[in-house]
């Protein structure tokens, strides 16, 4: 496989010197009416003046002669080449990819939409330029494709796959460091340099994200209430310890069962709870 080699072209200030000589002196046959010359000096200097070429700071130029590869002009400047090489400018600029959301399967089959950032740049023009037919086009294509790989190999969370110790959501730099490496490596082949690459968006595909919604707002409730319940035994078990050991007053067994049950339900609902004072003998 071919590599990616340096072409230095000559300077074109002195070639524009000798064109516009070329050009120009054959006026000067007008007057002695040698207009053979005015006709071939002018049309090597037309010729000549074809090889001029501009690289621009961050472009490069993919010299060919007839088929054959000859080199990349790399370094900005004005410069002349053999005017029949065949000239292919490639931009060597950091450029961004901003996808929009598609819709992948995550590894439990969950339909989500994902959307990613690539910042990336030519780093190979032999490659960018006669690896690929349309490397801008190459990177959108792999770049989505790594992305499905991606989707799958990971939950979106682990409310359902608790082992899960990587998830879409929740990975952060280390999934977008994976992405970043899968990307580069679809990526190689075109010269691509990948400089970023991170999920800019995740969610549940529309169809399932009320459902989700729920769980998640479920869970969370469920999470809540253990809570509140742990904390409502400790009190009650507090409130019996502190009553026996000061020896206010002396409970049975049946209305220390009460007690605690009236306990647990003040201290675990989730409305006001109004209480019934007894003002008659506690038996």
């Amino acid at each position: 496989m071919k590599k990616e080699k340096e072409f230095k072209p000559f300077s074109g200030y002195p070639v524009v010197v000798v064109v516009l000589a070329m050009i120009l002196s054959p006026l000067l046959a007008i007057y002695d009416q040698s207009y053979i010359w005015l006709l071939i000096l002018t049309g090597i200097g037309i010729f000549l003046a074809l090889g001029f070429l501009v690289v621009n700071p961050n472009e490069s130029s993919v010299m060919t002669l007839f088929g054959a590869y000859k080199g990349t002009v790399r370094e900005n400047g004005f410069w002349w080449v053999n005017p029949f090489f065949v000239r292919k400018k490639l931009s060597l600029r950091a450029r961004n990819l901003d996808s929009e959301p598609i819709k992948v399967n995550d590894k439990l089959g969950n339909p989500i939409m994902i959307g990613v950032v690539l910042v990336w740049r030519v780093k190979e023009t032999y490659k960018a330029a006669f690896e690929v037919d349309d490397y801008i086009h190459f990177v959108e294509i792999q770049s989505e494709a790594a992305v499905r790989k991606l989707a799958g190999h990971f939950p979106y969370d682990n409310f359902e796959d608790e082992d899960a110790e990587i998830t879409l959501r929740g990975g952060g730099e280390e999934v977008n460091h994976i992405l970043e490496e899968e990307i580069a490596e679809r990526l190689s082949i075109a010269g691509i340099e990948v400089i970023e690459a991170r999920i800019n968006y995740i969610a549940y595909a529309q169809e399932i994200a009320g459902a989700m919604l729920k769980r998640q707002q479920a869970t969370a409730i469920i999470a809540a209430r253990t809570r509140i319940v742990e904390g409502a035994v400790g009190m009650v078990e507090m409130a019996l310890e502190e009553l026996s050991k000061k020896k206010i007053i002396e409970l049975d067994e049946e209305r220390k069962a009460t007690m605690v049950s009236n306990l647990m339900v003040v201290l675990t609902s989730d409305k006001d709870v109004a209480p019934v004072v007894n003002t008659g003998s506690l038996y």
